[in-house]
């Protein structure tokens, strides 16, 4: 749920990508065991018919549907990170498995411009009112990281302060593409 409250920091004239990192989309289900699994090919629009025709006063209710709505209005489907050979200055991940997974990927790739990319996780629980909270404090991170005049040297003195102010642990590593 907290990539799609980015749109935050999309409006504040961020740049923001919004990518998954597992092996297929998975979207909450009737029941916290029976997810809605799709193929990173799949549409938002074709999520979007499937989950009225399964049952659209849930999805409606639990806001999937509006979510895939307002996705689909921005790309045609999901993506998947490790499918993406672009070079970004920051990745932020808002849970410790992601963060991992990310990591795992970057540190695979054979290194090739050895630009560095800064790896940021805040653990954000997945509901409406946390993610809209996470959005916040990531776009005020990002405000505060574009303000830097040496982003290199201050990170680890800026992530110390966002922790304190916001009392989250933040996960730091750079990575070279």
């Amino acid at each position: 749920m907290v990539p799609h409250r980015l749109v935050v920091v999309r409006e504040r004239g961020f740049d923001v990508r919004s990518f998954g990192t597992g092996t297929h989309v998975k979207l909450p289900g009737p029941a916290p065991d029976k997810p809605n699994i799709y193929d990173f090919k799949t549409t938002y629009e074709q999520m979007y018919n499937d989950l009225v025709r399964k049952d659209k006063e849930l999805y409606t209710q639990n806001g999937i549907l509006h979510m895939l709505d307002r996705n689909k209005r921005i790309k045609t489907r999901p993506e998947r990170f490790q499918s993406c050979k672009e070079q970004f200055d920051l990745v932020i991940t808002c849970e410790e498995r992601v963060y991992d997974q990310v990591l795992e990927d970057l540190n695979s790739r054979e290194q090739e411009s050895l630009q560095p990319v800064h790896v940021i996780n805040v653990d954000i629980q997945d509901n409406h009112e946390e993610a809209t909270l996470g959005a916040f404090l990531i776009c005020e991170l990002c405000q505060c990281i574009q303000h830097t005049d040496d982003m290199e040297n201050e990170m680890d003195e800026l992530l110390q302060e966002f922790e304190e102010k916001s009392q989250r642990p933040f996960l730091h590593t750079v990575c070279f593409y």
